[in-house]
């Protein structure tokens, strides 16, 4: 198979799950089960995958069983492993408004209303309480910031950037001089 031109992750492979070739994964995708509704998956040394059943599984995964893995160990040495979907088998019509694919946020660079550069995002993170968005910039330490509409108050693929709330990402100090104390709280 050839390099994909244009590859978004789709999902990464975890443990086996059984003794028939089964594999936990996790998948970057709206609704997990559909993952198999984009056509193969393929890793980055060229090899194809074809899902012949998903299933929900634990912990927000789903188990999969793909074509020619057969067994446990066939399964343990998937472990780690990403793959990919080329671009243009996405559907960009699904998205709403606000919605995104992670790729095509990966590179745009990071602005406020006065002009401030943040840097450029370099990856995107779900630990489970939200999207994060890793800003790094020439000679600064990456940092993180939520993935929402008080933080990100705009996102402009033309121009190639978006536009950020610095106090609302947590970048800098809202000015209050009792940020220390909690409101309401009588100064505790």
């Amino acid at each position: 198979m050839a390099k994909l031109k244009d590859p978004v992750l789709m999902a990464t492979v975890g443990a086996a799950q059984g003794l028939r070739g089964d594999v936990r994964v996790r998948c970057f995708t709206a609704n997990p089960l559909t993952v198999g509704d984009y056509g193969h998956l393929h890793a980055e040394d060229g090899r194809t995958f074809e899902i012949l059943e998903t299933r929900p599984g634990k912990n927000n995964m789903i188990v999969i069983r793909f074509r020619g893995v057969n067994d446990r160990n066939a399964a343990e040495a998937l472990r780690g492993l990403n793959l990919y979907l080329e671009r243009e088998h996405l559907p960009d019509d699904e998205l709403d408004d606000d919605e995104y694919f992670y790729a095509d946020l990966e590179g745009l660079d990071v602005y406020d209303d006065e002009g401030n550069n943040y840097g450029a995002v370099s990856a995107i993170f779900d630990f489970g309480a939200g999207d994060l968005l890793e800003l790094k910039g020439p000679g600064r330490r990456p940092v993180l910031i939520p993935f929402n509409e008080n933080a990100v108050l705009e996102v402009d693929f033309e121009d190639g950037r978006i536009l950020i709330d610095p106090v609302a990402a947590g970048l800098v100090d809202d000015g209050d001089d009792d940020s220390s104390e909690f409101p309401g709280t009588g100064g505790l």
